[in-house]
């Protein structure tokens, strides 16, 4: 029997300037796509990070009014280490952020205000590969994330907008999300894979209390695995996948 073949994955669309990352938590851009992210401010393209939370929930041995600015804090570092220097959050309450219009309002508020081309989010839907349950926070926001992209251009939904001075963009081409387990294209790893490391590697406390493991070895095991097996449909280099919708 012939081995069966392996949908490769298309290279990511390259004709744009502008991106709006999009996710729910501190860390959540680090494990996964901050090397394509960095590969991209390399080619002189501008990337903005909106996080819906200041992660204030996510370390059982830290009080939240210290935990959220401490990993605000650390994802600022870690922006930084991949060519990002505008990080805005959005304050919803880590671990019980809801989808609705209230989130979807402030997301298009970020896109109205960016006005990017390419907007990014991670994984919206119930499982990661039906393998594991994903969290409520990253479904809300990943699904909220697709809608404001079309929420953002429409004057007539949250006309408030418009009357706070954020004008309509519905320049939005692409939605790409990161974590899916449909992907569709991908980014090559390799320019950005060492700075990826570091970047996630900002979040020490974060990663300290996740895993006895030295921080390091765990942070370039996680993101070297994913790229290499990422780079199996994406002609043998190291990639970041992302699902595309086009708009």
């Amino acid at each position: 029997m012939t081995e069966p073949t392996i949908t490769q994955l298309e290279p990511m669309p390259g004709d744009w300037r502008r991106a709006l990352a999009v996710v729910a938590h501190p860390d959540d851009l680090e494990y996964g796509c901050s090397a394509a992210i960095a590969a991209w401010t390399d080619e002189g393209r501008e990337v903005a990070y909106v996080l819906a939370s200041r992660g204030e929930a996510g370390i059982d041995t830290l009080a939240p009014a210290e935990c959220g600015p401490l990993r605000e804090r650390e994802q600022r570092a870690s922006a930084a280490v991949v060519g990002v220097s505008e990080v805005e959050f959005l304050d919803h309450r880590d671990g019980v952020i809801e989808y609705g219009t209230a989130l979807r309002r402030d997301i298009a508020a970020a896109i109205r205000r960016h006005r990017p081309e390419l907007v990014v989010t991670l994984n919206h839907r119930d499982t990661w590969g039906g393998v594991a349950w994903n969290t409520p926070d990253h479904v809300a926001v990943g699904r909220a994330t697709l809608d404001a992209a079309g929420d953002a251009g429409n004057r007539w939904i949250f006309p408030e907008l418009t009357e706070q001075g954020l004008e309509p963009w519905d320049g939005v081409r692409w939605v790409a999300v990161a974590g899916s387990s449909s992907p569709t294209h991908a980014v090559d790893a390799t320019p950005g894979l060492e700075r990826a490391v570091r970047s996630l590697l900002e979040h020490r406390t974060y990663i300290e209390a996740l895993t006895d493991e030295d921080p390091e070895t765990y942070v370039r095991g996680f993101l070297v695995g994913f790229a290499e097996s990422a780079g199996e449909r994406f002609g043998g280099k190291p990639a970041v996948t992302f699902e595309v919708f086009p708009r």
